[in-house]
């Protein structure tokens, strides 16, 4: 097989690096029984169900206050709600990819909880710092374990 011709736009970048391990199963998910795989899915489904219960609970606690002023309690849960969601995922599913199960469901939660009902009903309204930067804070600590977890070790 020959290389690729060389590009004209040298500056660009021609494809994109990924890391083929991650989309390996780990290494003790190989040669894994039925029963194995029958826990490994309800894993998964299970951390599915963990994500959409904890993002109910983060958004109904997000105009919480104490004394009349917001505290921010649901910034901090989705903090480590998802970074222990993720890893559970990790840990139950055996491969990878599984951090991205509970961040899609949890982030599709919250995104239907920003949006308004047709009686403009709306659960995460804009003017709440709390519900921003549990929005944020969630979904950054959904991408840092996964930064984590795709990085190849470190052998030195």
């Amino acid at each position: 097989m020959s290389a690729p011709p060389p590009s004209p736009y040298p500056h660009k970048v021609s494809s994109l690096a990924i890391d083929p391990e991650w989309l390996e199963p780990l290494p003790e998910a190989k040669g894994m029984t039925v029963t194995d795989l029958t826990l490994r899915i309800l894993g998964g489904v299970l951390v599915v169900l963990a994500a959409v219960v904890t993002a109910i609970l983060e958004v109904f606690y997000t105009p919480l206050r104490v004394g009349g002023f917001l505290i921010g309690a649901s910034a901090l849960g989705a903090v480590v709600a998802n970074v222990a969601l993720a890893y559970f995922a990790l840990r139950t599913v055996g491969a990878k990819w599984a951090v991205a199960l509970p961040a899609v469901a949890w982030f599709t939660v919250l995104m239907v909880a920003a949006g308004s009902t047709s009686e403009g009903d709306i659960l995460l309204v804009d003017n709440n710092w709390v519900g921003l930067a549990t929005i944020f804070t969630g979904s950054m600590a959904f991408a840092v374990v996964a930064y984590r977890v795709i990085l190849p070790p470190n052998h030195s």
